[in-house]
């Protein structure tokens, strides 16, 4: 496998989300960032001063810098990834690609493959799967903490983004949140994985999708898109999940995991420190409760970088290329593998496309559960 000369990483796109990685790739010293790209000269040289980074004028010269083996950090609009991506791994090089993968499967597929036969790590966002509330959740769980999971309940719900003042955000070098892509792409491909990395990494592979999506608000800025969506999901495990994403719905980043000794809960799935508690189940006076308010699980020791909540996150957006730099160094398996973004991107899709009809779909990719990180076993 190709590994890079040195422990950094460049970037393709400096739009709203790459203001996140690099608030981020600060809390990780030992990450350089070599050089940047994007295709509007004026967001390039308004990212570059903020930040105090080198930028290219190309991407000829951005591929042309690069040696053998380099990690790129595709944070390009969501249109662009797999093209991004596609020429990325062509020209050699390992790509960690902001989510989604990309917006075909077909696409999604051919670049698993051109990572295979280049031997070439790729991944996708989102990375808080390593990060130390999803891994204290997946202890627990292989704890049995609740004992064996049965059933899980999982939402992502973000509150009427449409009547959301959108316009005056704006990140930390300028960039407008990029509205038109959030509400073209939708929040099924756009968030759904937050929840879908924790589930598969936790259960393995889905085996089968029921799943249902639509468009229930008519007036945005960019329509067409399901802005609801939700989805029983069957593991091969034996667990049974429903997920339900939307940008309608009252805020709600709940996460519950039923279990024959109680709940596993998260309230709170962009935040890398959010709590996990353990609802114990009981009887008392011949009724059946639940502990209100539950035990605090935690891992001890140090775990990773911490990065400051902005905006409704707080989540260290670099967790996923450091571990793929890690896994380069060790000569090891990736957690973040080219498999686990393909079933990520193969049960997302049959969520985002399954229409007012429904859809019953058994899915074609597989993946193996995530190895723990090394302070969450």
């Amino acid at each position: 496998m190709n590994a890079p000369v040195a422990r950094s990483v460049s970037i393709v796109g400096c739009g709203f989300v790459a203001d996140l990685y690099m608030r981020s790739l600060a809390k990780h010293p030992d990450i350089a960032v070599t050089q940047v790209f994007d295709r509007d000269p004026e967001r390039l040289a308004a990212f570059c001063e903020h930040w105090k980074v080198r930028g290219v004028d190309s991407m000829a010269r951005f591929l042309g810098n690069l040696p053998a083996g380099a990690l790129v950090l595709n944070l390009t609009n969501p249109a662009e990834h797999y093209a991004v991506s596609k020429t990325c791994l062509e020209s050699g090089h390992h790509v960690f690609s902001e989510k989604p993968l990309a917006t075909e499967m077909d696409q999604a597929i051919e670049l698993h493959e051109l990572a295979a036969a280049n031997e070439l790590l790729l991944a996708s966002a989102p990375c808080s799967v390593l990060g130390e509330t999803a891994q204290t959740l997946a202890k627990a769980v292989r704890d049995e903490v609740a004992g064996p999971v049965r059933l899980v309940y999982a939402e992502l719900d973000d509150g009427f983004i449409s009547q959301a003042p959108y316009k005056d955000w704006s990140s930390d070098s300028g960039a407008p949140w990029p509205a038109d892509d959030e509400f073209a792409v939708g929040c099924t491909l756009e968030h759904a994985g937050y929840y879908l990395t924790w589930m598969i990494a936790m259960f393995g592979s889905v085996r089968r999708v029921v799943a249902a999506s639509t468009e229930v608000v008519p007036d945005k800025p960019v329509t067409g898109t399901p802005d609801f969506a939700t989805a029983t999901l069957f593991f091969e495990s034996g667990v049974t999940a429903r997920l339900t994403c939307s940008i309608v719905a009252s805020h709600d980043h709940r996460i519950r995991l039923f279990g024959d000794k109680g709940v596993l809960q998260v309230k709170q799935s962009w935040d890398n420190s959010a709590p996990v508690k353990f609802h114990r189940r009981a009887t008392l006076r011949r009724r059946l409760i639940e502990h209100p308010f539950g035990k605090r699980l935690r891992i001890g020791g140090d775990t990773h970088p911490k990065v400051d909540r902005w905006g409704a996150a707080a989540m260290n957006f670099a967790l996923g290329p450091a571990e793929m730099l890690d896994a380069l160094a060790q000569n090891r398996p990736c957690r973040l593998s080219a498999d686990f973004g393909l079933h990520l991107t193969e049960v997302t899709l049959a969520m985002q496309n399954a229409g007012e009809d429904g859809c019953a779909q058994d899915m074609s990719t597989r993946c193996d559960p995530i190895a723990p990180m090394p302070w969450a076993t």
